[in-house]
């Protein structure tokens, strides 16, 4: 079968750029939009089942589709317009290559995903996967202007526009933001930025989780404006006790009082980092996130933080774990039998907290699905969609669990 597909994308697409995927199957990397819309066109014709990747860095692998397409192909910046706070980047490139051309023009694109920098754009996006930084910044959705999508059939929409006033279509755009690429392949993007911070501190303080829960809420009802205030399990944190981060980002003048507020309003003892410190505090607590082959983001009040840790320490154990104390989202990296999975997510859909399986071996997605919506009709609603997206059905993205999850 991996033959016959490698045959037929030359056959019919000429010189495409083929190789190996660690199971064996073809994986193609198309250089040009035009390009990934006949490479799916075609596997829609021929009914070969489909995985999107990027660099295959954050997600894990199926064992069961036909053909990968990675959009490392995609690596171009085509406009960075410094004056409109805004760029156009293809789907391959990755976070800190992006960072780098930006930095020189005085901008930069506030995402901290966990995996690290080296993940690409498109992958974040249709991840979701946001970090510390949407306390300060809001989710990944927020930054996306418009796109380009090539659905499982090969055609080529643009929803969105290049300048943020240009908001046509933009609900489409945002709803390609933790689709898992159900929706078809995201190609390229118009992203909204931010001027290069004037300063940017971290400080952390260590201690039992419970005072440093209380704490979190305390400097968010005291008039803090982190950029991040995290929350880090022992193991991520790399120290004996919980840690409790916060990064003030900003003129020099605002973080200078923001930082004097910090020790005014909590009496916890803080250690300022170096600025070397904290760049491998926040690098340590990205890669964190793939030190097991399971991770979940969850999301709950900020006075129910403690309960779904209680609860996570329950039913998996306390690990790596990192708690948006700002903002109610948590992620949990482990190992865990889709079994465990679906009676957790069954647990988290009675008490209305969101489980999303970020990712997982292929036999457990399949099992357990990425989504669990705690509502009904979601599960109908996303379906419908694919539909639209994807009418031959080929994109390998378990988006729900198998029947017996119902």
């Amino acid at each position: 079968m991996s033959d016959h597909i490698a045959a037929r994308l030359r056959e019919s697409l000429g010189a495409v750029a083929l190789t190996q995927s660690p199971g064996g199957r073809p994986r193609v990397a198309p250089d040009t939009i035009e390009n990934a819309a006949g490479v799916l066109a075609l596997a829609s014709a021929e009914g070969w089942s489909v995985q999107l990747e990027g660099q295959g860095s954050w997600g894990l692998p199926s064992a069961t589709a036909d053909l990968v397409v990675t959009t490392t192909g995609l690596d171009t910046i085509p406009k960075i317009a410094a004056a409109d706070l805004v760029a156009t980047v293809q789907a391959g490139v990755s976070l800190a290559e992006l960072n780098r051309k930006l930095h020189d023009a005085g901008i930069w694109l506030p995402w901290d995903p966990p995996g690290g920098p080296d993940r690409t754009i498109g992958g974040i996006i249709a991840a979701g996967t946001a970090g510390p930084l949407r306390l300060g910044f809001g989710p990944i959705r927020d930054s996306l202007v418009g796109c380009t999508i090539v659905t499982g059939d090969g055609r080529i929409l643009r929803p969105g526009g290049i300048v943020v006033k240009n908001v046509a279509g933009y609900d489409l755009t945002r709803f390609q933001a933790g689709g898992f690429g159900a929706f078809g392949l995201i190609a390229e993007l118009h992203l909204r930025l931010r001027a290069n911070p004037g300063a940017d501190r971290t400080h952390l303080a260590h201690g039992d989780r419970d005072i440093l829960t209380r704490a979190g809420r305390g400097l968010i009802d005291g008039g803090l404006e982190p950029a991040s205030l995290e929350l880090l399990s022992p193991a991520l944190g790399a120290h004996a006790d919980w840690t409790l981060a916060v990064r003030l980002i900003g003129p020099d003048a605002a973080i200078g009082a923001q930082a004097a507020a910090l020790h005014g309003l909590t009496t916890l003892s803080w250690m300022e980092l170096t600025r070397e410190q904290a760049s491998a505090f926040w690098h340590q607590a990205a890669r964190g996130a793939l030190g097991g082959p399971v991770t979940l983001r969850l999301g709950t009040l900020l006075d129910g933080i403690d309960a779904t840790i209680d609860l996570l320490e329950e039913r998996l154990d306390s690990g790596l774990i990192s708690a948006g104390a700002g903002t109610g989202s948590l992620r949990w990296t482990g190992s865990a039998s889709a079994e465990t999975l679906i009676q957790l997510r069954r647990i988290t859909a009675e008490r209305e907290i969101p489980l999303t399986v970020e990712r997982a071996p292929g036999d457990v997605l399949a099992a357990v699905g990425h989504f669990g919506a705690y509502r009904e009709g979601v599960g109908r609603l996303v379906a419908g969609l694919r539909g639209a997206f994807d009418p031959q059905g080929i994109l390998q993205v378990p988006t729900d669990a198998e029947p017996h999850d119902a």
